[in-house]
């Protein structure tokens, strides 16, 4: 098939909260181009930086309305544009084009993102596996380079990236200490395999944690929170520690203030990055943008290690809220609000 398509999609028409912006409209979904590939989309997932550009406030994504959101699509790949015709037919998960796009029935999707689904694995899992795991595993494996026998510090951990980072980790052999704020998240934590939890919504959570290290603070923090979190983590670090910035669901600029850095310098432990987008050419990319990305051969040799564990039932996806595509905006609003756990599903058909 070629040609643009007509696909039902929910379209931001302003910025601004998404139970009260986004519309069903038809929109028009262009051909792939160069490495693109066109999906029938059959699930994806909520994420919080949906919200956020909707919203408005995440400047990486700056879209001006009208336009879909959605920065993840699971389905079948109907056609394909130059480099990317053996995705054609394939059941895959990938990133669409723009980082948007994804809320509708048909996506363009970047082909460097594609991920091939098994068929033993629902669209529901393949749709739940993708950001979590990949994330966790390129943060903990490739930036902390976590080692078995190490403690690591899970903040958020009942949800989306939290709940995968913690049996990853458990994977690897380390200790893990996991932050959320209801006692079903924790309940919820300790079932994945936590070995220590602490209520953050209980008076903050630093002390906590390095009375479970014995005042040696954690050896690596998965940081996907931000703001307050961040620099309250600072004081839970050990000794050549890893603290990863993962995200900053609470802000986007640390409360308005630059983060310091200082804690780093005399707590002597590092401040990583971590920003996960697979690259054809990472040195092209570096050279044409300034930016760091792991390459595309990276990223499929990590999906095929993910995939084996959750075939051999070593980790699973979690999915807590299976909804409709009319209740997407819904949806939205009650991850916003911290209601929900571990990935909430959106199937369209």
């Amino acid at each position: 098939m070629t040609g643009e398509l007509k696909a039902d999609a929910w379209v931001a028409t302003a910025l601004g909260d998404p139970t009260k912006v986004l519309e069903r409209q038809q929109v028009e979904v262009r051909p792939p181009g160069p490495n693109e590939v066109r999906v029938q989309v059959s699930t994806f997932c909520v994420n919080f930086n949906d919200t956020d550009i909707v919203r408005g406030r995440w400047s990486i994504v700056p879209l001006q309305p009208p336009f879909t959101p959605g920065m993840e699509a699971m389905g079948v790949v109907e056609s394909a544009g130059p480099g990317a015709e053996h995705l054609v037919g394939r059941r895959i998960v990938g990133i669409p084009a723009g980082a948007h796009g994804g809320f509708a029935e048909w996506a363009v999707v970047d082909a460097t993102s594609a991920m091939l689904i098994p068929d033993w694995m629902d669209d529901v899992d393949g749709a739940a596996l993708h950001y979590p795991f990949h994330l966790s595993w390129f943060a903990l494996f490739e930036r902390a380079r976590l080692q078995p026998g190490e403690t690591v510090l899970v903040h958020a951990g009942a949800g989306g990236v939290g709940s995968a980072a913690i049996q990853l980790a458990k994977h690897r052999g380390a200790k893990v200490i996991a932050t959320a704020g209801s006692p079903e998240k924790l309940d919820l934590c300790r079932e994945l395999g936590a070995d220590e939890v602490v209520n953050y919504r209980d008076g903050g959570f630093a002390q906590a944690v390095m009375d479970a290290t014995y005042q040696t603070g954690v050896d690596v923090a998965l940081d996907s929170v931000g703001g307050a979190v961040t620099t309250e983590t600072f004081g839970s670090m050990g000794m050549n520690g890893r603290h990863l910035i993962v995200g900053y669901a609470s802000d986007i600029t640390n409360d308005g203030q630059p983060l310091p850095v200082q804690p780093a310098i005399y707590g002597n432990f590092s401040l990583c990055g971590v920003c996960l987008a697979y690259a054809p050419d990472p040195l092209a990319t570096r050279l044409s943008t300034g930016l760091n990305w792991p390459s595309r051969s990276e990223g499929l040799e990590s999906h095929r290690r993910i995939i084996e564990l959750l075939r051999t039932g070593e980790v699973r996806t979690v999915v807590t809220s299976t909804v409709g595509f009319d209740d997407l905006p819904e949806a939205m609003e009650r991850q916003e609000r911290r209601e929900t756990m571990g990935r909430t599903v959106v199937r369209l058909h």
